[in-house]
This record gives structure tokens, sequence and C-alpha cells, in this order.
């Protein structure tokens, strides 16, 4: 079974950081919780991670990963954001917010949706989240911890023990987690569109298509 490590919200411990940093570089799968909801979270160049990921939540090629990103100026190493898209993406980070957009060369194709080049990218506004962005030195993969035929994504750290255990290396807990997950907008055609309607705001946007 995982384990379970308990990491403060606010002040998170330097030395349990780094535990789960080593899980993930050395080729580990994590559950850990966001500004949203809990997300599945491998490094970028871990083809296992991505592969137990998409077992785990039965994904199709349509799917997109999502790039958790510790700031602006990593978004924009990884994805292509012109420049109609760029205030509102600006405003709107820190948070939970999730952009579909045109992915760079620095995106490992494994990740890219299959038809369109696309990834996912966003900022989350968590300190654990941030630290541990920080320490790997790179985005980190994740998905929304929700699984097949399920509504709602899991949110305490016991129930992921008991659901996906065997299936992951680490599981965060981190204070009382989120139970929504992020809006996802769509910025990949001229005209963005909300594909999911989530815990953030989608008062600027005119167009709501959700998937």
């Amino acid at each position: 079974m995982a384990e379970i490590l308990e990491i403060h919200p606010e002040n998170p411990q330097p030395r349990l950081i780094s535990s789960v940093v080593d899980v993930i570089n050395n080729g580990g799968l994590i559950a850990y919780p966001t500004d949203s909801c809990y997300a599945l979270g491998c490094s970028l160049d871990n083809k296992d991670g991505i592969e137990r990921i998409t077992r785990i939540r039965q994904l199709s090629a349509k799917h997109h990963f999502t790039l958790m990103c510790h700031d602006f100026a990593q978004l924009g190493q990884f994805v292509i954001v012109d420049n109609s898209a760029f205030r509102t993406i600006k405003a709107l980070t820190p948070g939970p917010y999730t952009f579909i957009l045109k992915a760079t060369k620095e995106v490992p194709r494994r990740m890219l949706h299959a038809k369109k080049k696309t990834v996912g990218a966003r900022i989350p506004q968590n300190r654990l989240s941030l630290d541990l962005i920080e320490q790997v030195g790179e985005p980190i993969l994740s998905s929304t911890l929700l699984l097949p035929g399920e509504d709602e994504p899991l949110t305490d750290p016991v129930d992921v023990e008991a659901r996906i255990g065997k299936l992951v290396d680490v599981i965060v807990a981190s204070g009382t987690p989120a139970t929504t997950p992020s809006t996802v907008v769509d910025f990949s055609s001229s005209t963005p569109v909300v594909r999911r309607v989530g815990a953030g705001s989608i008062d600027l946007f005119d167009i709501v298509e959700e998937d």
C-alpha cells in the first residue's frame, strides 16, 4: 500500500516535501491535494507514470493531461500563449483553472492530445503544490483523481488509500482538501470555450460547451 505523508498545508515541512520530490524524480506516482481537488502526479518524462494514470482513470486518447506549473514564466515555456489569451490567463493565475493550449516542443509527445497537439496547463494557488513543483524543477504532469464511472473526485486521503493505494506510491495528506475540480478553458481556437465548469468563476467567458 502507498505511504500517507501528513504535510502542513501552510508551512510544508521541507524534509517531507523532499521525500515526495524524491518519489517523483525516481519514477513514482503520487496522489496530492491541489487548490481544486486531489490529483495524480508524476514527472514529465515518466512514461510508466502516464500509463498508470491512464489505467487508473481509464482515459482515452482525447484526454488532456495537465502541466502543473509554478509560475507564469514556467507555463510559458511549455505552452503557446498568444496575445489574445495572455491577459485573461494572466488575470486568472494562480487559481483553480486549467487552460488548454498548443504545446511547445518541451512537452513530451505522449502527453499531448492525439490530434490537436494540445495540453492542459495551470498554476495552482496552493502552497504545497507550488513547493513540490519548485523542488522538482519542472511542471508536474497531473490529472484529476476522478475514478471511472464516478461524478465526484476523491478527497479523503484514507479513501484514496483504500481505493487506489496499491496503484500509487505516496498519498499526500495536507489540511482539508478542496472537493471541486478546476474550471477548464480551451484556448486552442480563436474563441475561448469553457469545457468544464469547476471551482473557478466563468464570468469572463461567453461560451460554455462542456464535453
